[in-house]
């Protein structure tokens, strides 16, 4: 691999290079491949994989059109307070639990057998739901839902990364959030439309056709070649690289057979990684964003979006409101991914907490108003359906992302993985707690008081960001490091001149991931 920082008759070399297996860093005097077809058979695996990333969004969204149908008092399925806060979080709160053994799991069977053998459960669930006559029957669905969603973390984000050229990672790796919220979007789509057995249904198709998409992409090249199966890795390479012969992708083949293996004297020293200011400020980081994202409100408006839309006497449909809603989630998302290179993280992240506590508040303010009577608010109920959407757009643009973006890029390279998946987990049990207690929260303190509770969580939240969150956008991992270390500062942006330059060196040293507890979702 290059060393940093390349020079500058390197760096025009590699300029003239257009041969597929030059944009992973390696020369191949071969006949030159169109970029489009280089990246279309990256682009079909990695969307393989975010039809279960869409399955398990999915399962996520679901519960926004339950939980109403259950609060009926002619629902089909009787329960009480207690079981409805269960349904809202328990698949949530097993989550983690997958993640524990999704690494073992995935290094052991495959990235791409994993994938597949997780559609199974999700099958399964969402049959048990679609028959469910109790609370009980629907506790076990959620629990196989959220329990598989942790188990298809490692080899969904392991895959992306394995089977991806680095100038393509940064944006098919983007998809993986947008594809979860875009199975949240189907669901309050679905709701609106049908029934909730129906919509369990068309909820089957989704692990069915991921199913048949996976059996048609290769496996990680990297896993094969890790396991001794050289023949089929330089296979699947071939595939990845635009359908290509062998004499293609022979350096970028040799460099992966390099790669897989890892001297053990690395990893002996691994664990003193974890005392280091390296890993504990970013952990503390990612952490603080996932609280921030949990119990400012954004997740919760989702869950219980219908809910929320019938006690403020939305103007539209409920479930029309709850549909609104999530196309803001998704179109916050998209602007995000696309925004972000321009923008930076801290910028756009400090907008979108302000904004979102804004609207949160206001909302507080508005149904303090009509709690006391102080102004006659019938002509006015658009105001906090608005300002609810408006708070799930905002959030998305922003605060609810980040800390899956934070988490891929601000920890060392030793620990990378298991500090990322140990992160996710918390972003997780924190989204269960808030879900659980919100219900809770708004019979003890009123709508209005919990609206109150959330601004104030993103204010003070935008207030600690503002002085702990560097801006990494452009920044080499190299460069993220250095700032927690204390070698220098990331405030601003690098300059437009030097972003080539960094691209060309990021692009001659990819990074490789040396084990599969990765969470990124």
């Amino acid at each position: 691999m290059a060393q940093y920082p390349p020079s500058n008759e390197d760096m025009n070399r590699n300029e003239e290079k257009t041969s597929p297996v030059e944009l992973n860093g390696h020369v191949e005097v071969s006949y030159p491949i169109s970029k489009f077809r280089q990246a279309l058979p990256q682009c079909c695996a990695v969307c393989a994989k975010n039809l279960l990333m869409i399955t398990f969004g999915s399962t996520l969204g679901f519960s926004t059109i339950l939980i109403p149908e259950l609060q009926k008092e002619n629902s089909e399925i009787p329960v009480t307070l207690e079981e409805l806060t269960w349904i809202s979080s328990l698949n949530l709160f097993l989550v983690p639990i997958g993640c524990f053994v999704s690494g073992p799991v995935s290094q052991y069977l495959g990235r791409k057998r994993t994938m597949l053998m997780t559609t199974v459960p999700f099958i399964i669930a969402w049959l048990i739901f679609h028959y469910a006559t109790n609370a009980g029957m629907l506790f076990i669905a959620l629990a196989m839902t959220g329990l598989t969603g942790g188990l298809l973390e490692a080899p969904v984000m392991t895959y992306v990364a394995e089977v991806t050229q680095p100038h393509l990672r940064g944006i098919l790796s983007a998809t993986s959030s947008m594809s979860i919220i875009l199975g949240i979007f189907t669901q309050m789509l679905s709701g609106k439309l049908a029934n909730w057995r129906t919509v369990v249904m068309i909820n089957l198709t989704y692990p069915l056709i991921c199913f048949v998409a996976l059996c048609i992409v290769p496996e990680s090249p990297y896993w094969l070649a890790a396991k001794g199966r050289l023949k089929e890795a330089e296979s699947a390479l071939c595939w990845l690289r635009g359908w290509v012969g062998p004499d293609q992708v022979t350096s970028e083949f040799q460099t992966i057979c390099q790669d897989v293996r890892k001297p053990a004297e690395s990893r002996e020293k691994s664990w003193k990684a974890y005392t280091k200011r390296t890993f504990y400020l970013p952990f503390l980081l990612v952490t603080f964003s996932f609280f921030i994202g949990s119990f400012g409100g954004s997740n919760t408006l989702q869950t219980y979006a219908v809910v929320i839309f019938k006690q403020l006497n939305a103007p539209i449909e409920k479930y029309t409101a709850a549909m609104f809603l999530g196309l803001a989630q998704l179109v916050g998302t998209l602007i995000c991914v696309f925004a972000i290179h321009f923008t930076g993280k801290r910028m756009l992240n400090l907008f979108s907490i302000a904004a979102t506590a804004l609207c949160l508040c206001l909302s507080a303010v508005y149904g303090y108003l009509n709690d006391s009577n102080t102004v006659n608010t019938e002509n006015y109920t658009w105001v906090p359906t608005t300002l609810m959407i408006g708070a799930a757009f905002f959030s998305h643009i922003g605060i609810r992302l980040l800390p899956w973006i934070l988490a891929g890029e601000v920890f060392p390279v030793q620990v990378r993985s298991s500090a990322t998946g140990t992160a996710g987990s918390m972003g997780y049990i924190f989204n269960s707690v808030a879900n659980k207690i919100f219900l809770y929260m708004v019979n003890g303190m009123s709508l209005a008081g919990t609206f109150f509770f959330y601004g104030l969580m993103n204010v003070a939240g935008g207030v600690l960001l503002y002085f702990i969150l560097p801006e990494t956008e452009g920044r080499t991992l190299k460069e993220i490091e250095d700032h927690y270390a204390g070698v220098q500062s990331l405030k601003n942006k690098p300059k437009k001149k030097d972003l080539p330059f960094k691209e060309k060196w990021a692009a001659t040293n990819p990074a490789v991931i040396y084990d599969d507890t990765e969470s990124k979702m």
